[in-house]
């Protein structure tokens, strides 16, 4: 099929790869982006993918406060070299991730960190609400499978869309920025504050100021 150049500058922009791999991966994807991506991982192409059996042990904790000082978020984003942990991408990435948690509160950074309990329950809910649909069992296991990929998508941090480009999500973000300053990143935790969480008051959506304030 006929690649255009958008899509291969697209798919280079996630993945660091050169042009050529690019092409031939959007070739043998029929132009399915996503795919592309994982076709250029599995062949080691990728930069992210070059470089993720890599040690991240250098980085920095950063911070985002939200401007009323009503969320504040702590995250450790951890890098190769302290040389990288001042660069100004980096930086700049650790803000926005921390923005983004700030926005969007995830639960955790990746869906192996979800608890097995959690998972259990949420799970079971699922699947009782596909069993009063009345459909085929192998189709009931379906829609539960769909609706946990949701469910993983609105909790785990690096499949979440990018609040700041809702067309990314934070892993695209993350590989992006590791093609730019070529070394593996890693986001190892996060934890954020909602001021007055927990205490019986007037309720206010801050996470919703957080994301009216980002756009």
């Amino acid at each position: 099929m006929e690649v255009s150049a958008a899509s291969v500058k697209e798919l280079r922009e996630k993945t660091g790869a050169g042009f050529v791999d690019c092409k031939k991966a959007l070739e043998e994807t029929n132009g399915d982006i996503e795919k592309a991506v994982d076709f250029l991982r599995q062949k080691g192409l990728s930069a992210a993918a070059k470089k993720s059996g890599r040690i991240a042990s250098e980085g920095v904790v950063g911070s985002y406060i939200h401007g009323g000082g009503k969320i504040g978020v702590l995250i450790e984003v951890n890098c190769e070299t302290d040389f990288v942990a001042k660069n100004e991408d980096f930086l700049n990435f650790v803000k926005d991730v921390g923005m983004h948690i700030a926005a969007v509160n995830p639960v955790c950074v990746e869906r192996r960190e979800l608890p097995k309990e959690s998972l259990e329950r949420e799970r079971a809910v699922v699947k009782a609400q596909a069993l009063e649909s009345g459909k085929p069992e192998k189709v009931i296991e379906k829609i539960v499978e769909g609706r946990m990929e949701k469910f993983y998508a609105e909790s785990c941090l690096l499949e979440q869309p990018f609040v700041k480009n809702p067309d990314i999500t934070i892993n695209d973000y993350l590989n992006q920025t590791v093609a730019k300053i070529g070394e593996k990143i890693s986001i190892r935790r996060f934890t954020r504050y909602q001021m007055g969480e927990g205490l019986e008051k007037k309720s206010a959506d801050f996470a919703a100021e957080v994301a009216a304030a980002i756009k």
